[in-house]
């Protein structure tokens, strides 16, 4: 008998057997690698249920006071993502609120960033003039166009403080305004003569272009001190134009990575990478030019004019006995004079009230446009608290249209900012909170001061000069369109009618 031949079968037997083996294992891995899967799927999902506000709020994270903070729990991952980047951001929040009976303040998740909003005035009061809340978090698109260092971004500390103070006195000064008028009424001029032209052309006037060219040249003046003459620099005009407004729409958008930090590896739904590389060389060729021209001729955070006086046009085209009130107080008080000066514009002060009620109506920043981030704990008044690195925002839009916080919050009367007539003399600079566009607190709008004298010369001239009616063909539409801030989804057109020629 042949023992090798026996040995070597009994000794070699798992060369046979190690594929069945192999198999067995890999089969068993898969299953296990699945088992935990779903068991974090599971454990996920169950946090998910149990957690108000969303995953971004688990752990109780909003059961740290005496008051539990209430909330949507959105979807699983995304949050309330979905509910916010379609539609008017402002609208669903005040929606979202009032469901679940949470106006004073309300807990949410965007993605894996938790949020706080407010549509109380007193609470938003506690959260704009805290020091805990004197931050903002910074959008990716900010980071990407170099804002984050700019005063509207920048965190707070000495460097911030010093381009405030640079700012308060090089800027928004009252005397660095006074001395900028005779620009301003440069520009009014130009835009009053373009816009008459335009109506003995065609009949009509889109209102907007001619604002844009004026607020453009307010700008570049109040900070560069140049002006464009539309005519004669065409292309520069409009590169600076079309730069300005790219800016507007990148840092307007509502950008999911800036929730989900993760998904702009693969994924940018905006284009926001491409567009800011694209955008940076042309914003940093500019403004060397600028400078080269000017040997030392900042940035600064304005109410964008232009946007806001098509609001105000358009509340007077469908408020026509609005607009005759005014007509009357110009011939009062201005009469035939040509030189409407700012000091003039102060003492209308019906005028004044229709531009407060415009804001109220149409705060064109209805969430105050960049939101804070609190850098600690913060313990409210209604017994709430607010945890550290937690996104708040303030919804001016809910506020201002709130029925237990203005009477007939829908209707465009401005009679209640006049004593005279049974109102209240609101002040709209960050005083009372129950009207507060410009925010308040340490990060209130640096350049509300310069928005509102230059809006007011604006309206006064536009008024003074023209009467403002409806274009039968193409009516007012108030559809809102939000970006950086709540603009006109279509376009202010309408007839103006001569007034003093």
């Amino acid at each position: 008998m042949d023992f090798t031949s026996i040995n070597s079968v009994d000794t070699n037997w798992w060369v046979f057997t190690l594929p069945a083996i192999v198999e067995t294992q890999n089969l068993f891995n898969s299953w296990l690698l699945i088992s935990v899967f779903i068991a974090f799927l599971c454990v996920g999902l169950l946090t998910w249920a149990v957690s108000t506000g969303g995953l971004a709020w688990k752990n109780g994270r909003n059961q740290m006071g005496s008051v539990p903070i209430l909330g949507p729990r959105g979807l699983p991952l995304f949050g309330c993502l979905f509910s916010l980047s379609c539609g008017l951001a402002h609208r669903t929040l005040a929606s979202m609120a009032s469901s679940f009976r949470a106006k004073q303040l309300m807990a949410l998740s965007l993605g894996s960033t938790p949020v706080v909003v407010t549509s109380d005035p007193i609470i938003a009061r506690e959260i704009l003039t805290s020091p805990h809340f004197a931050n903002r978090p910074i959008k990716h698109s900010a980071k990407s166009l170099m804002f984050s260092r700019a005063i509207g971004f920048a965190p707070n500390g000495s460097y911030w403080r010093l381009l405030r103070r640079i700012a308060s006195s090089h800027l928004f000064a009252p005397k660095r305004i006074a001395a900028h008028e005779s620009g301003r009424q440069m520009d009014c001029v130009a835009m009053l003569r373009a816009i008459a032209e335009e109506q003995s052309l065609n009949g009509v006037v889109y209102l907007r272009k001619h604002l844009q060219a004026a607020a453009l040249n307010n700008i570049t003046g109040t900070v560069f001190g140049k002006r464009y003459d539309m005519e004669r620099l065409r292309d520069e005009a409009k590169e600076l134009h079309e730069i300005v407004r790219e800016g507007f729409e990148i840092l307007g958008a509502f950008n999911w990575s800036d929730y989900l930090p993760w998904l702009k590896c693969f994924y940018d739904p905006f284009r926001i990478n491409e567009r800011c590389s694209v955008l940076v060389p042309r914003i940093r060729k500019l403004v060397k030019q600028i400078i080269r021209e000017h040997q030392l001729k900042d940035e600064k955070e304005l109410l964008d004019d232009s946007a806001f006086v098509d609001w105000v046009m358009a509340e007077l085209i469908l408020n026509p006995d609005v607009q005759v009130k005014v007509h009357q107080e110009l011939d009062l008080i201005v009469g035939n004079k040509i030189d409407l000066t700012d000091v003039g514009v102060a003492k209308l002060k019906y005028l004044q009230a229709v531009i407060k009620e415009t804001l109220r109506i149409h705060p064109p920043g209805p969430l105050l446009s960049w939101a804070r981030l609190s850098t600690s704990d913060v313990h409210l008044s209604n017994g709430m608290v607010v945890p550290a690195n937690t996104t708040a925002m303030v919804n001016m839009w809910a506020i201002t249209h709130d029925p237990t916080v203005w009477e007939e919050p829908l209707a465009f009367k401005p009679e209640r900012y006049l004593k005279s007539q049974g109102g209240a003399d609101v002040d709209v600079r960050g005083v009372d909170l129950r009207l507060a566009p410009f925010g308040a607190g340490r990060r209130v709008c640096p350049g509300k001061n310069l928005g509102l004298v230059t809006v007011s010369l604006w309206v006064a001239k536009l008024l003074h000069r023209f009467e403002w009616v409806q274009d039968i063909s193409n009516p007012v539409d108030l559809s809102e369109v939000l970006n950086l801030s709540c603009e006109m989804k279509n376009p202010l057109r309408a007839v103006a009618v001569p007034r003093n020629a």
